[in-house]
């Protein structure tokens, strides 16, 4: 069955690799940006996450291209990194406004159809930083530590409904985002990696893919770490 799925964050990264795999098993899926353009096969639908009035038009735009939609994958976020004692306020709230806020306002737009539709999958993309921390990096590990109590309590809300709320929690992966990282911070975190590599793109995608199947009818309120062991125990 062909189903339609909304990505936030969906031009690059985790989020590209996450749309490309819907399409390629056949979905019909709509992707957010924020101006960059998106590749051939998907529609790109600009939208800054942090303003409900673009959310409710890119859902609008997306149900009335694809149909009403049957999964949304939540993944687009920031960084700013810096400790604690030189973060702002700003610092903090920009990070937590995009990458928890964000999440918030797209999941509650999607319930409007899929509650009464009485099915559907929300998936959140975290990160092993929201599990076990991550010095520098405060404010982009709260916003996604949120995601975790964000997914359960829809979980709980929603499940009667037929709606599954899910976390995959990523640890270091190859993107643009992490490209910026030095050798010899990339370093030390492979140290404490057990499979000893960084994952790849396509690795998360198919943990988000297997969360937004009907194989997944059964699991909701999870966290699924794709991370090598990075974050085992948490």
């Amino acid at each position: 069955m062909t189903r339609s799925i909304l990505v936030t964050g969906g031009n690059r990264g985790i989020g590209l690799a996450v749309a490309r795999a819907f399409a390629e098993q056949g979905d019909r899926v709509a992707v957010t940006h924020r101006g960059s353009g998106v590749p051939d096969g998907l529609l790109g639908l600009t939208c800054d996450v942090r303003d409900p009035d673009q959310i409710d038009k890119a859902v609008t735009a997306a149900e009335e291209a694809h149909g009403p939609l049957d999964a949304v994958v939540a993944n687009a976020g920031v960084t700013d990194d810096r400790l604690i004692l030189r973060m702002s306020d700003d610092d903090f709230g920009r990070v937590l406004d995009t990458n928890l806020g964000g999440a918030f306002r797209v999941a509650r737009r999607a319930a409007e159809t899929m509650v009464g539709r009485r099915r559907g999958r929300l998936v959140f993309v975290s990160s092993v930083a929201g599990l076990r921390g991550s010095a520098g990096q405060a404010n982009y590990a709260a916003s996604k530590s949120g995601l975790v109590g964000l997914a359960r309590s829809l979980a709980r809300e929603l499940g009667p409904r037929g709606i599954t709320a899910n976390v995959v929690a990523p640890g270091l992966v190859d993107t643009d985002m992490t490209e910026a990282l030095s050798a010899r911070q990339r370093d030390r975190i492979l140290q404490d990696v057990p499979l000893g590599r960084s994952a790849r793109p396509s690795e998360v995608a198919s943990a988000v893919l297997w969360l937004a199947s009907e194989q997944a009818g059964y699991v909701t309120g999870a966290v699924l770490p794709v991370d090598g062991g990075l974050g085992m125990g948490h």
